[in-house]
């Protein structure tokens, strides 16, 4: 890697925060159509008919092969190894060695010495640099979104989710869905194609993550359009595609704990400053630490597994017992958002900006929220779910807070506004919401969750 790394920046600018908080870097960037309808249709397929969902361009893959790819896995890892085996996957969730959270991946085990980690490059960096400075016999073949690579993806990468989406796929290969657990991979033939197929549901609803070679994707692509539209399938823009972790719970980028601490400086060195993305949001300390959370914050800490030996293992071992906060989802009060928009068209310095459907105006997205005017977590993703017609945010807060029902309320804009490209001048307000359970969808939350 080459350019200034992280470290230089962060001895530059004297102050982390404000380097990220003024950072022209954007928030994540879906590089696909960002309506093919319109997005409250398309959220709502996923709920009612079936949605194709394109990953095939937004997310990074790094492909890990050879004897120690599984050693190298599980030193980098929280997740339990020992059962892990060819035709399965895994949310990968790593920590720094203070076991504070470095973020998380889908991790998919193809073939003996073979995976796939997939999703935001911020694991898959920590992943590949631990290869390099360590002595592993493994390689690594990295696959950078469509907004850094030069030419097309190495695979194409769909998602089908919704309540026919089991049926949808029926009439593609002609007879019964494989019957497979969550997580667990199978494979099939589609217009003559061959896939694998992953089983799962980040929309909120059971289906199946199908990928190929990129040479095959747009055969595949029109036999699963021709053989949707009897099941009302929508395909989904980058809009909407943008909200489906609010209503099943996960937290996409979570500030990662790499910017403090000598044992990191390595890392820092390695790592480009542009590498990782700008900060925005109210919640405003001079600290970058006070931003870090545990896997505990996020409801990780049901795949931390203390059967080996990984990095942060001594820190989580300590926390494990009585983690402070808990990962819920706040219900914002429609009055309040109103009160944003309408601010818009009022005398005086506007609220900032509400993006519709997806608000975040950062890479990392982290508001305060408070309960009695004082600070009791911090508010991450936020937007408007169609299919539950409200606002909403993933958020961690302190547990005496955390019961359904409980009224807190974030705080919305920045002061002093940041110098981010996204952000224009407007005054912070306090939108008052309330506390429900994380996934907020009932099907994510009694289905598949629950498996």
């Amino acid at each position: 890697m080459s350019g200034e790394s992280l470290e230089e920046a962060i001895r530059r600018s004297g102050n982390v925060v404000e380097l990220l908080r003024n950072s022209p870097a954007k928030p994540t960037i879906f590089p696909i159509t960002p309506e093919f309808t319109n997005w409250r249709s398309e959220q709502r397929s996923w709920r009612d008919t079936v949605a194709l969902l394109d990953q095939s361009h937004h997310m990074t893959d790094l492909y890990i092969n050879g004897p120690d790819a599984l050693q190298l896995l599980s030193d980098t890892g929280v997740n339990k190894f020992a059962n892990f085996k060819v035709n399965t996957a895994k949310q990968f969730v790593a920590v720094n060695a203070d076991g504070h959270l470095i973020g998380d991946a889908i991790l998919a085990y193809l073939a003996e010495g073979s995976f796939n980690l997939v999703g935001h490059p911020t694991v898959l960096d920590w992943v590949q640099f631990h290869l390099e400075a360590g002595n592993y016999d493994a390689t690594t073949e990295r696959d950078d979104n469509s907004l850094v690579r030069t030419g097309p993806p190495k695979n194409y990468r769909y998602e089908l989710q919704g309540p026919a989406a089991l049926a949808l796929t029926e009439k593609l290969i002609g007879g019964p869905a494989p019957d497979v657990k969550f997580f667990h991979m199978t494979g099939f033939t589609i217009a003559g194609c061959q896939v694998r197929a992953i089983r799962h549901g980040i929309a909120g609803q059971a289906g199946f993550e199908i990928f190929g070679p990129w040479a095959d994707g747009e055969r595949v692509r029109d036999a699963i359009l021709a053989a949707g539209e009897e099941f009302g399938l929508r395909q989904v823009g980058a809009k909407a595609y943008s909200t489906s972790p609010l209503p099943s719970g996960w937290v996409p980028t979570p500030v990662p704990a790499i910017f403090t601490g000598e044992t990191l400086a390595a890392y820092r060195k390695w790592l480009p400053a542009n590498a990782v993305g700008s900060l925005g949001g109210s919640f405003a300390s001079p600290n970058i630490a006070d931003y870090y959370v545990t896997p505990w914050d996020l409801n990780y800490g049901r795949v931390v597994s203390f059967d080996h030996d990984f990095i942060g293992r001594d820190a989580l071992e300590r926390m494990r017992d009585n983690p402070p906060r808990e990962k819920v989802t706040l219900v914002w009060n429609s009055d309040d958002v109103a009160d944003v928009f309408k601010s818009l068209g009022s005398d005086g310095l506007p609220a900032k900006y509400f993006d519709l459907p997806k608000a975040r105006y950062a890479f990392y997205q982290v508001d305060q929220v408070l309960a009695d005017g004082a600070g009791v977590g911090l508010s991450f993703d936020c937007g408007y779910a169609t299919n539950e017609q409200a606002f909403i945010s993933l958020a961690t807060i302190d547990k005496r807070h955390a019961e359904p029902g409980t009224q807190v309320s974030v705080l919305w804009g920045e002061d002093p506004n940041s110098a981010k490209p996204q952000v224009e001048a407007h005054r912070q307000v306090e939108i008052r919401a309330t506390v429900a359970p994380v996934p907020y969808s009932d099907f994510a939350r009694q289905t598949y969750r629950s498996n």
